[in-house]
């Protein structure tokens, strides 16, 4: 969606003017007008910024490209399942076991969240 008409949307669903906006962002009302402007390319900073001084939260998703997501009907990799059914039952089953113990020792690994954050 375009900076311009989310920003302006956003104001207008809180029932505020572009001076209303500013005030609460401490900016001219004209520095509104100008995010407001088709065109605009505020950073992503300014803009979470702005929609929540109007009462909004900025989320940003990123699909994969081409994923199967961005394809109507279940996400499924069928390939997967068609490898997967090539083998026997017997063979699937030990595949199912193998994955099992080499993932043990994650299980009784404790998580360490501030290495992922740095």
């Amino acid at each position: 969606m375009r900076p311009d008409l989310l920003i302006g949307d956003a104001r207008r669903a809180a029932g505020l003017t572009q001076a209303g906006l500013a005030a609460r962002l401490g900016v001219s009302q004209s520095a509104i007008a100008k995010l407001e402007r088709e065109g605009c390319n505020p950073t992503v900073q300014t803009l979470d910024r702005t929609l929540r001084a109007a009462g909004f939260r900025l989320q940003l998703i990123a699909p994969a490209w081409s994923s199967a997501a961005d394809e109507p009907g279940p996400s499924i990799d069928e390939s997967l399942i068609r490898q997967a059914l090539t083998r026997t039952p017997a063979e699937r089953i030990k595949s199912v076991e193998h994955l099992h113990k080499d993932m043990r020792p994650c299980r009784s690994q404790p998580r360490d969240h501030a290495k992922r954050a740095s």
